[in-house]
Parts: C-alpha cells; structure tokens; sequence
C-alpha cells in the first residue's frame, strides 16, 4: 500500500497558490499533515479525494495515477472535508444508508455496519433523530462515521475535531490510532496536540510547501538546544514579543516565565528546556514566514 505525491501545485486566479512542488511518499500508519490556516492543507486533500485537479503534478496509488483513474483511489477511500454538510430532515441512520449506497455497499452488510459505527462515535442513542437537532459536535461524529462506512484503506480527515468537546477529542483520537494498523491515515489539522497525540510521521506545510516530514522525535530533535525558558518583568513582556519567538508565558510571582526558541540565549538568566512538538512546530512555520518576507523560495 503506497501513495506517492510527485511535485503537486495547484494554481488559481490571481496568481494564487494553494500549493507548490509539494511531494510526499506515504505507507500504512498516520500522518499528521499540520500547518496554519490557508497553508494549502484542505487543497491537497481535496486533491487526494478526486474532488479537484492539480494544475500539475501528480498523485499515484499503489502504482495508478488517480488524475487518470480517480475510481481507482474512490474505491477505497474515507474522506471527512472541512465543510461537510448533512441532510438536516434525515436521521443519522438513513442518511448513513443513503451514503452506503452511493458506495454500492450491499443493503444487509450496510446496516450491520451502520450500527458498529454509531456505537463507535458514541451515536446509538441519538440515531433515529434528525440530524437538524444534532450539535456541531454531534454532526462531526456522523462524518467520521460515514468515512469509515467502506472499512477504507485509505482514511483522510480535514480538521476532524473541530467542535468536538475534549471528551469527543480524545475519543477520536484513539479511533483513530486503532484504525492505523493496515491503512493510510491523513489527518490535517491546525492543532499540534491532536498531531502528537496519533501521529507516526508529521508534514509541516506553510505556504502550499512543504517544510519537512519526520518523525515526532525527529521534529523535536530539530529544536534541541533552542528553546529557552527567560523569566522577566511584566513591562518587558511586549518587547520581548517583537523580538523573539514566543511559544509560551506562565505569569508567577517572581515575573514571567516565557518559552523562546530561537538559536541565541535571549538573556541573562535564560536556560535550556527540553523541546515540544509545538515548539518546533513554530519554529519551522515562523522560518518560512521569514523566508517568505526576505522573498526566498
């Protein structure tokens, strides 16, 4: 099982990119693709799901090129867009037959399905209401369910957390680290603790490219000997902002405690810490901010 992102772009009006020369190799496990908003994360999902077409580059599955053959990754695919959208008069339960059969799941094996998923999101008890009386967290857990309706070998997940509660939160994430044994898991998301949570590999993507794919531990030893902790006065805490890289500040009695990373010893005081994913996850999108602003590639 392989899917083999070969230099992507995607280019709109404008003079827009969502993004650039953006290549990736991925094998069964989960990849935490983690970037700000607008970064270009929903456009290569969408990419990957067949509902848009790269302006160049291509995407192969297990050896097929997907821009030719779409049905050969539609086949076997679980995809949660950003924005999806259910039919409000529906139950849970006939909106999830209906999609089951738009993906020629057969009516018997559909139904015993249906009913593993909605006790799977925690859904049982509501699945005959009309999804127009669901919360948005609630919604939430109907899409996921219908993503994994075809036991997909591919999984794809777009901001799936968002209005989830941290209980749902949690949940989901062991789903999701259950679900990674024999197929690929792409879960993109702007929040770093659902990433550190699941992930076996992360991609950093700011800017429609792609800023380096590692292993978490691989991305925490990028910032080993770089995060400072600076204890400083409350009246020095907006300056300190303008000139470093602020990951963190806990107000305690003796001043602030803030968390910087950055090459140089901020201070007199300052001292090493050990590094979190969050902190390399600023580190890389701040040094490509800065890339950007000086007009390097």
């Amino acid at each position: 099982m392989n899917l083999t992102i070969d230099c992507v772009s995607k280019h709109y009006e404008g003079d827009v990119w969502g993004l650039r020369d953006f290549s990736l190799e991925l094998k069964p496990g989960v990849l935490g693709l983690l970037g700000p908003n607008g970064a270009g994360k929903s456009t290569l999902m969408r990419i990957l799901a067949t509902t848009t077409k790269p302006t160049s580059g291509t995407a192969i599955w297990n050896g097929t090129d997907i821009r030719k053959n779409p049905d050969s990754i539609r086949e076997v695919l679980g995809y949660l867009p950003q924005d999806f959208g259910v039919y409000p008069n529906l139950s849970a339960v006939e909106f999830l037959q209906y999609i089951a059969a738009i993906k020629g799941i057969e009516a018997g094996a559909a139904k015993r399905r249906i009913a593993e998923l909605l006790a799977l999101v925690n859904l049982g008890e509501a699945r005959k209401r009309p999804l127009g009386s669901y919360s948005g967290g609630m919604k939430q857990r109907v899409g996921i369910a219908q993503a994994l309706l075809n036991d997909p070998e591919l999984l794809i997940v777009d901001e799936p957390t968002a209005g989830l509660d941290p209980e749902e939160r949690v949940r989901f994430r062991n789903l999701l680290s259950e679900l990674a044994g024999e197929r690929i898991v792409i879960l993109s998301t702007h929040i770093v603790s659902d990433v550190e949570a699941v992930a076996t590999t992360i991609a950093l993507i700011g800017t429609g490219r792609l800023l380096t794919h590692a292993t978490p531990e691989d991305l925490l030893r990028s910032v080993t000997g770089k995060v400072w902790e600076w204890v400083i006065p409350s009246a020095e805490l907006a300056n300190a902002k303008h000139r470093y890289l602020i990951t963190g500040s806990v107000r305690r009695e003796d001043g602030v405690h803030v968390r910087i990373v950055g090459e140089a010893k901020p201070g007199d005081g300052a001292v090493h810490t050990p590094p979190t994913l969050e902190d390399a996850y600023l580190f890389h999108i701040s040094a490509d901010r800065q890339r950007q602003g000086n007009g390097k590639p």
